[in-house]
């Protein structure tokens, strides 16, 4: 593989600058350059900003309204885009549910949702994982009876991803119990306005309200909001992970990260000394550096497979959640002792309170403790062994 961008691709990446310093807006930025939490409304808004410019869905092809950009264009523009300070976009519609409405859904559905998903004005949650069905995602006990042309639904999930903002939500649901446990699960659209959806909040030990529950309560669901044939959802999830899987890489994320490290280590610390010379600290700053480098590598070895994102994706998986966990762990000691303070009002934009210590404290302690998640979401890290050792490996 050619290490070197092409001088189209320098191009490529001075344009994205270019638009980035033009249209990205000044309050958005500085709440992700602080890692403060950015709000629905920057999110969406910022979405519909890269809408207009025709860039929404970076990985999508033209025919569905992306820029049908090449696998290194797509990891540019991400790269430049967590540099620049802009947020996350909404993976659950972009990267998760619409890629499998455009490989498996009909016309009528594809026309019904990707718009809405590409424009930003319609909000995704993901339905997988339920209270004994995590890692084992086959285990799931969440019902949908057929009823003439509806399902009625009725059961649980859980660790529900910003599902207090949610319009829809794609659900993996039983339709047959008869059958081996992969084989009896369907895969639904629903619309979380139907009557019997309650969420309820689950507030994490810092305060956030970040995840939650999602009761079904005999909700009815019209039979034409399934994807595909009844009873194999369990192929259209294994090919959503696969993409949500290679997006938990995260390289544009870590190097943005990374950068931003760097220039904590390079602060006085209370000694007047900074962190970055210590060798111990810049040795395994240095080990870290060299890996997420060699993991972008391999995730444009798997995004150039031409089939798509395979069992490779869970190498991804593993070892860009490895490298963020390792870069939170650096980042709370580069911070120094001030980081164990947690202010979770801090966290607010009209927050005016006093700060311990620097800004970079801020978010320190949260974030650590947030990112332990990164190792068991989308497929805990001891299950993608698991995959890896059958599927790539052949043990």
């Amino acid at each position: 593989m050619d290490l070197n961008y092409t001088p189209e691709q320098e191009a490529f990446r001075q344009e994205v600058r270019q638009f980035l310093k033009d249209k990205l807006p000044a309050d958005i930025q500085e709440r992700v350059q602080k890692r403060l939490r950015p709000t629905k409304d920057m999110v969406q808004r910022w979405q519909q900003i890269l809408h207009a410019q025709g860039w929404g869905g970076s990985t999508w092809p033209k025919e569905f309204g992306g820029p049908g950009w090449s696998e290194v264009e797509q990891l540019i523009f991400e790269e430049e885009c967590a540099l620049a300070g802009a947020p996350r976009q909404l993976d659950f519609g972009l990267r998760m549910v619409a890629p499998v409405i455009m490989k498996f859904g009909n016309q009528e559905q594809k026309d019904r949702h990707l718009p809405g998903i590409l424009s930003g004005d319609v909000w995704w949650s993901q339905g997988y994982s339920e209270p004994g069905a995590g890692s084992d995602l086959a285990s799931l006990r969440t019902t949908a009876e057929r009823d003439g042309d509806h399902y009625i639904v009725n059961g649980q999930k859980t660790w529900t991803t910003l599902g207090q903002h949610g319009d829809w939500i794609f659900c993996l649901v039983r339709t047959n119990k008869e059958v081996k446990s992969q084989e009896g699960i369907s895969f639904l659209l629903i619309d979380m306005k139907s009557p019997g959806i309650d969420v309820k909040p689950i507030i994490m030990l810092d305060g956030e309200h970040e995840i939650n529950d999602v009761f079904f309560d005999n909700v009815k669901v019209p039979v034409e909001n399934r994807i595909g044939e009844e009873d194999k959802g369990w192929t259209y999830a294994k090919f959503l992970l696969g993409h949500e899987r290679t997006g938990l890489a995260n390289v544009g994320q870590w190097k943005a990260m990374m950068r931003r490290m760097k220039e904590i280590a390079r602060q006085e610390q209370d000694d007047g000394k900074p962190i970055i010379e210590n060798p111990r600290f810049r040795d395994r700053l240095a080990q870290l550096d060299a890996e997420l480098r060699a993991l972008e590598l391999t995730v444009l070895r798997v995004l150039t497979n031409a089939s798509g994102p395979g069992p490779e994706a869970s190498i991804l998986k593993i070892r860009g959640t490895e490298i963020g966990q390792r870069m939170f762990e650096l980042a709370m000691e580069a911070t120094g002792q001030d980081a164990i303070t947690h202010i979770p009002e801090a966290l607010e934009p009209d927050y005016t309170g006093p700060l311990v210590g620097s800004v970079n404290a801020v978010p320190g302690a949260g974030d650590y403790f947030n990112m332990r998640k990164l190792s068991i979401f989308g497929g805990s890290n001891e299950i993608q062994r698991n995959i890896i050792s059958k599927l790539v490996l052949g043990l």
